[in-house]
């Protein structure tokens, strides 16, 4: 398995619950979540392919800041 972290601007449940939806549709087989309890809003995605550009376009299409954290 493979994990990648993001940092994100999503500050709200029902919008972390509708992404990982959407996310789960293009990644069915990942474990999607997202701490936003923490400074970075953080997601993280856990599958055994992982495509940081598509899980990025999926935020952004949706008025939210992504971007893998190092």
């Amino acid at each position: 398995m493979i994990v990648e972290v993001f940092k994100t601007n999503v500050n709200e449940v029902e919008p972390s619950e509708i992404l990982i939806r959407q996310l789960l549709d293009h990644f069915p087989e990942s474990r999607v979540n997202f701490d936003l309890d923490d400074c970075d809003k953080i997601l993280r995605v856990e599958a055994q392919a992982i495509i940081p550009e598509k899980i990025v376009e999926v935020l952004n299409a949706n008025g939210y800041s992504c971007e893998v954290l190092l």
